[in-house]
């Protein structure tokens, strides 16, 4: 094989691996919907553990419909620190494809910081959404709880 040759084949061989990598991208290009919550949590008895469990049950509206239940275990100082965590199913449709996923919460908040994380679990998704992945943010605004889910199917 002469040089030219071994030249163009050098090129065309990196020209196609940057075409798989384009529609690869294109593939698992981010999205994001926006919306907000109604939530209610009812404390569960467990008089022997030092954390308390709750039972989570969400309605969610906006770019998710559907609902969220699923189970929170938390603790709280007596200097007023705290963390949890939570899982959470949730069953409906994103930006209108159909389908379930779980969400991974966890929290910590002290005197300086306040960390939250919530994940989408990766293999979760069913449906529409079996390929879903991403991560969520929650803000309190007046009372109400607002949602921004970031995701790739």
């Amino acid at each position: 094989m002469n040089l030219a040759t071994k030249v163009f084949v050098i090129i065309f061989m990196l020209a196609t691996i940057h075409l798989v990598n384009a529609n690869n991208d294109q593939k698992e290009s981010s999205m994001s919907t926006s919306g907000s919550f109604d939530i209610k949590l009812e404390p569960q008895q467990d008089p022997q553990t030092p954390a308390g469990r709750l039972t989570i049950h969400k309605e969610y509206s906006g770019g998710l419909v559907g609902t969220g239940i699923g189970q929170m275990i938390s603790k709280r100082t007596e200097n007023g620190e705290s963390v949890y965590s939570a899982i959470e199913e949730f069953v409906g449709s994103v930006d209108g494809k159909e389908g379930a996923f779980t969400l991974f919460h966890t929290g910590l908040m002290s005197s300086t910081t306040m960390e939250l994380k919530i994940a989408i679990v990766e293999g979760s998704g069913s449906g529409e959404l079996v390929a879903i992945k991403g991560e969520m943010s929650i803000t309190q605004l007046e009372g109400g709880h607002q949602y921004k889910l970031n995701y790739s199917l």
